[in-house]
């Protein structure tokens, strides 16, 4: 559920440059990993293979697809809600880094302040939000990233 509510698209411009409060944790599981694993393909044992991760992996577990992380910001970014908002969508990435696996079972959170705001088309903006992807217990973040969408009224 979103922690904050915004009438509309100016009260979000007021917003540019300050950080969002934070998400709630949210645990990756290995049934989300063997999910995104068979969606793309990506069967590596690393992911998918819990006893060969066990035996053989220096995270002595299977880890979540990085772009499963990167994939989470979209689901993470529910912590603010536009109400005139008719329509978002993603628009692009700038900077994307995993400096930290994510192992399966373990939590994430998701960080974030708007970098840039600008006019988009007739009734849109283009945001660009700084997020981090942060990991329980870790000392690095799951993931870093420039995410860039746009939102209309």
């Amino acid at each position: 559920m979103a922690k904050l509510v915004l009438d509309n698209l100016t009260a979000l411009r007021a917003l540019k440059g300050k950080q969002l409060p934070e998400g709630d944790w949210f645990t990756v599981t290995q049934e989300m990993i063997d999910d995104f694993a068979k969606a793309t393909g990506d069967n590596q044992w690393i992911h998918t293979d819990v006893e060969k991760a066990r035996k053989f992996s220096p995270f002595k577990t299977t880890i979540a697809h990085g772009f499963l992380s990167l994939s989470l910001l979209s689901r993470l970014m529910d912590v603010m809600k536009v109400q005139s908002a008719t329509m978002g969508v993603n628009y692009g990435l700038n900077k994307v880094r995993f400096p930290s696996p994510v192992p399966s079972g373990s939590r994430v959170r998701l960080l974030t302040r708007i970098a840039s705001i600008e006019s988009y088309a007739e009734k849109g903006v283009k945001i660009t939000w700084e997020c981090t992807l942060e990991l329980e217990g870790a000392s690095k973040p799951a993931c870093v990233a420039e995410f860039i969408s746009l939102m209309f009224e």
